[in-house]
């Protein structure tokens, strides 16, 4: 299975972001509003910055306190940007993830920031998988053949 399925079968694919001088207190309000973990950095012309989770901020809070949630994201933003595009295939998506400790990838088309993908949406895609290639491989074993 591909991004581009998984993001077509997703429900909720819009993209919560904000940009690099946004305050770590108003990314928590817009990571708990929108019930999503990470936030995409996006600059001025629609190009991704950064990425700033809520460990980023738990560790930076962890670090520099109160006066932490009046810093910008730009201080926080993981800017190392680890992406995927529409024809990577789920088994490469968690390799990715698994490899580099990170639960959500951007989806970049072109230079362009299309969506994010989680590992939840790649989990819930591996397992629709497999439940249908046992479906079919029970159809098989049932049909006499």
């Amino acid at each position: 299975m591909t991004v581009a399925k998984i993001v077509a079968n997703k429900t909720g694919s819009r993209i919560i972001s904000c940009k690099p001088d946004e305050n770590i207190e108003s990314i928590t309000k817009t990571l708990t509003k929108a019930r999503v973990g990470v936030v995409m950095v996006v600059n001025d012309d629609g190009s991704l910055a950064g990425i700033v989770s809520e460990r980023d901020i738990v560790r930076f809070i962890a670090r520099e306190g109160k006066k932490a949630l009046s810093q910008p994201a730009s201080t926080i933003m993981t800017k190392k940007i680890v992406s995927c595009g529409l024809t990577d295939n789920v088994t490469s998506l968690m390799g990715v993830m698994t490899e580099n400790r990170i639960r959500h990838l951007p989806i970049i088309v072109n230079d362009k920031l299309e969506g994010v993908i989680s590992i939840g949406d790649v989990v819930k895609a591996r397992i629709e998988a497999a439940e249908r290639e046992a479906a079919e491989m029970m159809q098989y074993i049932t049909s006499g053949v």
